[in-house]
């Protein structure tokens, strides 16, 4: 795709949208499955519900677009999923996975918050006030997600995390 006007720019942000809530879905499942506190696998199975209904959101964008629901591969979502395998291969303990877990849970928030931020106002410029709506719906959401991992990430007792000598 050769990007030489905001529609393009638009579309081409809605398709690096597309793919990050669809590998997120995934990755949402495992932290959840990955996670020990109870709290904190509710809120990614919650989140991962969530997920999927921005997913929804993104198809209802293309259709105003008149376009397919394509997904570009974003390399930042891959990192990410990348990091997260690494952690885990090192055999972390629960409490040093949970810990992750939450961080992971708010760089994925910080890139998708920045993802539709940026895509908002060009939907407005595109005069596509009913996308600039839903995605906007979508951004509040994933700054209220961003918050509560936040709070938890603050609450998190490292008692159980023994200080290297």
């Amino acid at each position: 795709m050769t990007i030489d006007s905001i529609e393009d720019l638009f579309e081409s942000g809605l398709q690096h949208a597309y793919h990050t809530e669809q590998r997120l879905v995934d990755a949402l499942e495992d932290l959840e499955q990955t996670s020990s506190n109870e709290d904190l696998k509710s809120g990614f199975a919650e989140h991962r519900e969530e997920t999927q209904v921005h997913i929804d959101r993104i198809e209802e964008v293309f259709a105003q677009l008149d376009a397919e629901p394509q997904a570009e591969e974003d390399p930042v979502v891959e990192g990410m999923i990348e990091a997260h395998e690494s952690f885990m291969s090192q055999d972390p303990s629960d409490e040093a996975i949970d810990r992750f877990n939450i961080a992971a849970g708010q760089h994925s928030e910080h890139y998708e918050i920045s993802v539709y931020g940026n895509l908002i106002p060009m939907a407005d410029q595109l005069g596509m006030d009913d996308a600039a709506d839903t995605l906007e719906e979508t951004l509040r959401e994933e700054q209220d997600e961003l918050e509560t991992l936040s709070e938890m990430g603050e609450e998190f007792d490292y008692g159980e995390l023994e200080a290297s000598s």
